[in-house]
């Protein structure tokens, strides 16, 4: 493409990169520009349109997963929605606000130029901070997208001021195993599928490629917990055979959101619950409190593994983690249970093998005990590289400033990176709510996009950036994930009182301490 003459097609203030969850709300946010979102597929939806099974669910209630001024028809309803369901609101949401208009289907960015003012863009001229980010609307392109439609194949270009970078940590890109000479995938004779090509097969298909045969899922967080059920399922019968889920990290799972007759909510997702953990600019007082408060952390961690041991059979199929239940909250890895998950493992349905290490052999895998495991089929549900996907989508410098030396993108209230002009990324930071999360962000991002506010200097956002992920190490060892799930109602009080807004949205002491925050609670401010 080095070679080939430049015609752009069209000038935009804001491009938005993506159209999934992260994406719709940024276009909706960002509606007063006319912004132009370029989505590669023929939908919106992202990851929930792309990469889900036929039994995949939200992990929460859907009054938890709603945008703040579009609730959903049944927000009562208990049940968790399907990813149709989910669908089907997303599709709502973009209609009733007229969001689809901004969308460019079948229109995949395969290269970004950074052309900036004119200067230098070597990689230490980039970081040469202390500095100001300066506007996100500068009066002049920033960025040049080359955009590949389909099904022409015919490549345009479009320029922006601001280019909004909505694409995702999951999809697209699958993180694979690595293995020694002679243990890939090449010696073995059956059929190797990660969850991004079994997620493409219909119903059908994927009952067929499960039924009667020796089924091994790899991994053990939400993604293979539903592959092992699906496999489960089309295995009834005599002539079923057994899934084997093979485990590396073992982590803690959920049968649902009450613990010991209690809401789940009490004990992570309210102001008083989340007092208990550290925060970043949490003061002198609170850097004295914080570590006279560990013993209650430990002590609400120990509460919810009883429920669990009791309540799952966590000790005898050899699932119970080492690691206090609290990392894995803190690191967004906390799955929920498919309901007939354990009856069909004790129907012998679904069998476990955790072990540090595995590789191929020609029937099937070894594991670092010497034994084997004969398998028709390999399901791999190892997850995405999302640090990947942007680094190949960004230009140098960029690509190698994405990540720090943690592993971490260093977003400043999780949409800005301080060494990367004129850019915003959104859907890079988990919680418990993911929409919502992305929602308030979208609202901050519009404000600081009309100047509402200004940014501190590079220098501060770099050291915001620094002390979070300084307590996401404190937390849990799985900090590379960025959940900010244990102090999620600090990082919304910092964005709205940037914003302008008052931070503590209930109406009286007595729910803000004690009642759950929601993307209701973050509606407009007239």
């Amino acid at each position: 493409m080095a070679c080939e003459q430049i015609s752009f097609r069209k000038s935009s203030r804001v491009g938005i990169i993506g159209a999934g969850i992260s994406g719709i709300a940024a276009a909706k946010q960002l509606s007063q520009h006319n912004p132009v979102v370029l989505e590669a597929t023929d939908s919106i939806g992202g990851v929930w349109k792309h990469c889900s099974f036929a039994s995949t669910k939200l992990q929460t209630p859907r009054c938890d997963f709603e945008f703040s001024d579009y609730p959903w028809p049944e927000r009562d309803n208990s049940s968790f929605p399907t990813y149709l369901e989910i669908l089907e609101y997303l599709h709502g949401y973009a209609t009733h606000f007229d969001v689809l208009k901004y969308v460019r289907f079948n229109s995949k960015v395969v290269e970004i130029r950074y052309v900036g003012d004119g200067q230098a863009t070597d990689s230490d001229a980039v970081a040469a901070g202390p500095g100001e980010f300066g506007p996100l609307l500068s009066g002049h392109p920033v960025w040049e997208v080359a955009v590949e439609t389909y099904p022409s194949k015919t490549v345009e270009w479009y320029e922006f001021e601001l280019l909004v970078v909505c694409i995702g940590k999951y999809g697209d890109v699958p993180r694979m195993p690595v293995f020694p000479p002679n243990k890939g995938q090449d010696i073995y004779g059956g059929k190797v599928m990660h969850t991004i090509e079994y997620s493409k097969l219909d119903k059908e298909a994927a009952r067929e490629l499960l039924k009667g045969k020796k089924v091994a899922v790899v991994g053990y967080k939400k993604s293979a917990i539903d592959l092992a059920t699906e496999c489960a399922e089309a295995n009834q019968g005599e002539d079923g055979q057994p899934c084997t889920m093979v485990i590396r990290t073992l982590h803690w799972t959920v049968p649902a959101y009450w613990i010991w007759g209690l809401p789940f909510f009490l004990f992570y997702s309210t102001r008083s619950s989340q007092f208990l953990h550290q925060r970043p600019n949490q003061g002198l007082l609170r850097n004295l409190i914080c570590p006279l408060l560990s013993p209650l952390r430990k002590a609400v961690s120990k509460f919810i593994e009883s429920y669990l041991v009791r309540k799952l059979p966590l000790v005898k199929y050899g699932l119970k983690p080492d690691h206090p239940f609290e990392e894995d909250y803190a690191s967004c890895q906390m799955a929920i249970l498919p309901e007939n998950f354990f009856s069909e493992a004790d129907k012998g349905k679904i069998m476990f093998k955790t072990t540090p290490k595995w590789w191929f052999w020609n029937k099937g895998l070894e594991f670092e005990d010497n034994t084997k495991l004969e398998a028709d089929v390999v399901l791999l549900a190892t997850g995405f590289d999302g640090k990947k996907k942007i680094q190949d989508l960004l230009p140098q410098p960029f690509s190698s400033l994405v990540v720090d030396s943690s592993g971490v993108m260093p977003l400043y209230r999780g949409t800005i990176h301080p060494l990367i002009p004129n850019m915003a990324f959104v859907g890079y930071i988990e919680s418990v709510s993911n929409l919502h999360t992305a929602e308030i962000r979208c609202k901050w991002l519009s404000r600081l996009a009309d100047e509402v506010f200004k940014l501190p200097s590079i220098e501060k956002m770099l050291e915001q950036t620094g002390e979070e992920m300084e307590i996401m190490k404190k937390t849990t060892r799985f900090y590379k994930r960025h959940c900010i799930s244990t102090f999620s109602i600090n990082h919304s009080d910092e964005i709205c009182e940037e914003m302008g807004w008052k931070s503590w949205r209930k109406n009286n002491w007595l729910l803000e301490a004690f009642a759950p925050y929601s993307s209701q609670d973050y509606g407009e401010e007239k």
